[in-house]
C-alpha cells in the first residue's frame, strides 16, 4: 500500500481523483494542514492490523479452556468463509 502526504487544499481541489486512487490503487492519503498531519483518506478495505500484530496481541491473552476451544472453532469457520481478494489489475 502506498502512502502520500498532500495538503488539505490539494485534496479538496482533487477530491474525486484522490477518492478514485484510494479505491482503485490502494493509496492512503495523509492530509496535511499547515504541514502537520491532520486527517487520512484511506481505502475502505485497508487492514486495521497485520496478522503479526494480531498474533502478538492474542499471545498475551489467556482464555479458559472452554472459551479457547470455542474461539478456535469460530476461527476455523471464519477461515473457511474467507475468499481470496479480487486482483483487478492483472
Amino acid at each position: 500500500m502506498k502512502k502520500m502526504a498532500i495538503s488539505v487544499t490539494e485534496a479538496a481541489r482533487n477530491f474525486s481523483d484522490c477518492v478514485s486512487r484510494a479505491h482503485y490503487q490502494n493509496v492512503t492519503f495523509v492530509l496535511l494542514k499547515n504541514g502537520t498531519p491532520f486527517a487520512r483518506l484511506v481505502p475502505d478495505h485497508e487492514k486495521v492490523c497485520s496478522g503479526r500484530e494480531l498474533a502478538a496481541a492474542l499471545a498475551e491473552v489467556e482464555l479458559p479452556e472452554d472459551e479457547a476451544r470455542a474461539w478456535h472453532s469460530d476461527l476455523r469457520v471464519a477461515r473457511n468463509a474467507l475468499k481470496a481478494p479480487v486482483q483487478r489489475w492483472r
